[in-house]
């Protein structure tokens, strides 16, 4: 919250990567999609309230009467990057460090799947995720090209070929 009462997006994004690390997936996408700014301007009366553009993420929504739910220092934040990030290495879980990728999502238990696409210099990872058990965290299986890896962590290769990588999520190793 800002000094105005105002919602200040860097923090909000932050709660959101806590949300998510303590398991919560659920609150963590709510969170998010409250921090969208096409969620602020849905229609004309929404977008005559928010009143910047509802393509580029806020710095701030205010909340001062006669400022409520308006935007404010867009083009100037970092939180962009942060939503990105909180998105993509905190709710989906992919996590590179180096040569190695580590799916690990915390998702909404109701999410029955997601798909990725990566591209490591020449060579495209297609990324299943797969949720059978309604799970918000805990992977079960990874496999590539459909042999299973006993770390659950991938091997990144630049060798031109497209891999197919399946994250199945539950709390028990799948067969």
């Amino acid at each position: 919250m800002r000094e105005n009462g105002g919602q200040y997006t860097h923090a909000a994004t932050w709660v959101a990567m806590a949300f998510a690390r303590q398991g919560e997936g659920g609150k963590a996408v709510r969170l998010l999609r409250m921090l969208n700014p096409v969620e602020h301007a849905r229609d004309e009366k929404d977008c005559e309230r928010y009143k910047v553009e509802p393509y580029v993420m806020p710095g701030d929504v205010y909340s001062l009467s006669g400022h409520v739910g308006r935007g404010g220092w867009t083009w100037y934040t970092g939180a962009a990057a942060w939503m990105y990030r909180v998105w993509l290495e905190e709710v989906l879980g992919f996590q590179r460090r180096g040569d190695r990728l580590a799916i690990n999502p915390v998702i909404p238990k109701d999410w029955p799947s997601f798909r990725l696409r990566y591209r490591h210099g020449n060579t495209l990872y297609r990324i299943a995720v797969e949720n059978p058990d309604h799970c918000s965290r805990g992977v079960a299986l990874v496999e590539v090209d459909g042999i299973a890896v006993s770390d659950k962590i991938v091997t990144l290769r630049d060798d031109a070929r497209p891999h197919e990588v399946r994250v199945v999520l539950g709390t028990e190793p799948v067969a």
